[in-house]
C-alpha cells in the first residue's frame, strides 16, 4: 500500500489502530514530559519556532499597513488551526529522542526525505485551507455588521466593536464561529501529524484515528484543548515572542499524548539514513546549487 498518497478515502477505510482511554494525569504527564524534552533541547526547539513568533509579527505589521485592524484578533486566534503543521519538527525531535537516537535539531528536516512527507504536506495544506477560510469569514462577518467602513485608528476601532450593539453582536457570532474552526481543526490533526511521523499510514487513515481518539475521549481532550488554547492566548499576549516557548513544549506535550493514546499497531515509519557527507568547494558554486554535481572524491 503506498500510504504516502495522502487523501485516499479507501486508506480511511482501512484497519485503524486501536486508541486508548485517558485521563487528566495522563496530560499532566505529557505536560512534564514536553517540558523536560525542552530541557533537554532548548535552542533546538525555538530556532524551529521562531517562524512562528515571527510570522505573527509580519502578519500584524501589513494588517496595520492595510488598515485591516478587524483582522488582527482572527489573524492571532487562527495561528491556533496551523500549530500542529508548526510542530511537526519537534514531534520529530521527541520520537528520536524516547528511541535514544541523535536528536540535533537538523534532524527535524528528516521529513523532507521520509516516505509520509506526502501525507503529511497534504494533511498540511488541508490546514492551510481551513486558516485562510476562517480568515475570509471572519471578514464576511465584519462586513455583515459594519459595512465597509473602515476604522483609522485602533481607539476608533476598539470602539466600534465595544460601544455598538453590532459590535457586541459580532464578537460573540466571531468567537462562536471561530471555535466551531478550532474544534474541527482540533479533531483532524491532535493524533494525525505524530501518527504519521510514526508509523505507516495514509493521511485519510491518520485524521480518521484522530477524529476517533477525541471521540474515545471527549472529557479529556475537550480540556486538552483548552490548555493549548489557554497556552497559546498567554503565548500571544508580548506580540508573539511567548510562542518561541510556548509551542515547543506544547509539541512536545502533543507527541507524549498521542504515545498514551494510540496503540503501537502499526508499522513504524522506517528511518531513513542519511546520505555520507560529501565534500563542498567554493569553486563550485553556484553551478552546485542547480545541478547537484559534487567534484568527485581524491
Amino acid at each position: 500500500m503506498t500510504y504516502q498518497h495522502a487523501l485516499d478515502p479507501a486508506t480511511a477505510a482501512a484497519a485503524l489502530p486501536r486508541i486508548r482511554t485517558i485521563a487528566f494525569r495522563d496530560l499532566v504527564d505529557a505536560l512534564v514530559k514536553g517540558l523536560d524534552d525542552f530541557a533537554a533541547m532548548p535552542t533546538h526547539a525555538i530556532f524551529l519556532c521562531l517562524i512562528y513568533p515571527i510570522a505573527g509579527l509580519v502578519i500584524a505589521g501589513a494588517t496595520f499597513g492595510f488598515n485591516l485592524l478587524w483582522l488582527i484578533y482572527p489573524l492571532a486566534t487562527g495561528f491556533a488551526l496551523v500549530g500542529p503543521l508548526a510542530a511537526i519538527g519537534l514531534y520529530e525531535l521527541s520520537r528520536r529522542r524516547e528511541r535514544g537516537l541523535d536528536a540535533d535539531w537538523s534532524h527535524a528536516f528528516d521529513l523532507l526525505q521520509a516516505e509520509s512527507f506526502r501525507s503529511i504536506a497534504a494533511l498540511g495544506l488541508v490546514l492551510l485551507a481551513l486558516f485562510g477560510v476562517w480568515i475570509a469569514v471572519a471578514q464576511t462577518i465584519y462586513w455583515a455588521h459594519f459595512g465597509y467602513l473602515v476604522p483609522q485608528t485602533i481607539g476608533d476601532f476598539a470602539a466600534q466593536v465595544l460601544n455598538t450593539e453590532a459590535g457586541r453582536r459580532m464578537i460573540v457570532i466571531g468567537n462562536a464561529v471561530g471555535f466551531l474552526f478550532a474544534v474541527v481543526a482540533f479533531t483532524v490533526s491532535v493524533v494525525a501529524f505524530p501518527l504519521l511521523i510514526d508509523r505507516k499510514i495514509g493521511a485519510a487513515a491518520a485524521v480518521a484515528t484522530s477524529a476517533r481518539a477525541v471521540m474515545h475521549n471527549p472529557l479529556t481532550m475537550a480540556l486538552w484543548g483548552l490548555i493549548v488554547a489557554g497556552a497559546l492566548l498567554i503565548g500571544s499576549l508580548p506580540l508573539f515572542a511567548g510562542l518561541a516557548v510556548v509551542i515547543p513544549v506544547l509539541g512536545h506535550a502533543t507527541w507524549h499524548l498521542y504515545r498514551k493514546l494510540v496503540e503501537p499497531d502499526l508499522p513504524e515509519r522506517k528511518v531513513e539514513p542519511r546520505p555520507p557527507a560529501e565534500p563542498r568547494y567554493a569553486a563550485d558554486f553556484p553551478s552546485v546549487m542547480f545541478t547537484g554535481w559534487r567534484r568527485p572524491r581524491g
